[in-house]
């Protein structure tokens, strides 16, 4: 009982199709052409994708490109809307509930009140022409405040957290570096204290030295703010950085779970274990 209590979110049998799907492609046992059915060629971005996250957990979900970790992503942060499946938030008030059928106005105070999002492109996570306080103060005023001075300090706080020069604060992060950029993305992102924290290849797109920066960054907030986290990415040397649990995911659906460590001392599936290989 007490892990289960202990689970910030869970997530079942969750699937994204485009297409309408046939009844080849539904029975569970479809032997696909990658993730396209080929009968009807309704490409399954998501196919029947399970798991847990616990209270200060880092999870994290690798795969190449296409292998469906974005799409469930964007369907987590409501972007997206899943075909099938099921979503628990323990932190929101009907937790009992599947919250991809709650209304527009829940998922936004969930997305507002519960959840933060990190994009790969700031350009989805920022008002790009907005100053980076202005940025800040729009996730705040979402969420309910409305204390001009609260709001200020909160911008400053978590500017100064996430090492923007507090000089800059007032500038659009259209005039910063990609890597100043997703450091406002996650200041604004942890702005409403949020109990989960998606990230969405983050460090894709930065030289190395920015890279390392960010990943500490984020390791930072962890240990300080005990978050919990899901982080994608294609690159299983910053899984093995970050993270304490990994899914890896190939063609929508995912092929291996288990603890980190055991993933890379001991990969079960042949492309998991290319991916090690690759790193070594």
């Amino acid at each position: 009982m007490k892990q289960k209590e202990n689970i910030t979110l869970s997530v079942k049998n969750v699937s994204k199709l485009y297409g309408d799907g046939c009844a080849y492609c539904a029975e569970t046992d479809a032997v696909l052409d990658k993730n396209v059915c080929p009968e009807c060629r309704t490409v399954h971005a998501c196919r029947d994708v399970s798991f847990d996250l616990h209270s200060g957990e880092i999870l994290g979900i690798v795969g190449e490109s296409g292998s469906g970790k974005s799409t469930l992503m964007k369907m987590l942060y409501f972007d997206q809307e899943a075909s099938r499946g099921s979503y628990h938030i323990s932190d929101y008030d009907t937790s009992q509930s599947n919250v991809f059928g709650l209304s527009s106005q829940a998922k936004r105070q969930i997305r507002n009140e519960i959840l933060g999002m990190v994009y790969q492109n700031p350009v989805y996570g920022l008002e790009m022409d907005f100053s980076s306080m202005s940025n800040i103060a729009e996730k705040l005023i979402a969420a309910g405040s409305r204390n001009v001075g609260e709001m200020t300090g909160t911008g400053d706080h978590f500017l100064d957290k996430v090492n923007i020069p507090l000089n800059r604060k007032f500038d659009p992060p259209i005039n910063f570096s990609g890597g100043m950029q997703q450091r406002v993305q996650i200041a604004k992102a942890l702005s409403n204290y949020p109990p989960v924290l998606l990230l969405d290849e983050v460090t894709t797109g930065l030289d190395l030295s920015v890279q390392a920066d960010v990943l500490e960054l984020i390791k930072e907030i962890q240990r300080e703010m005990g978050i919990s986290m899901v982080v994608v990415s294609h690159d299983l040397a910053i899984i093995r950085m970050l993270c304490d649990r990994t899914m890896v995911m190939l063609n929508g659906e995912v092929i291996e779970a288990g603890i980190t460590d055991q993933i890379l001392e001991d990969p079960q599936h042949a492309y998991t274990q290319q991916l090690v290989y690759s790193i070594l």
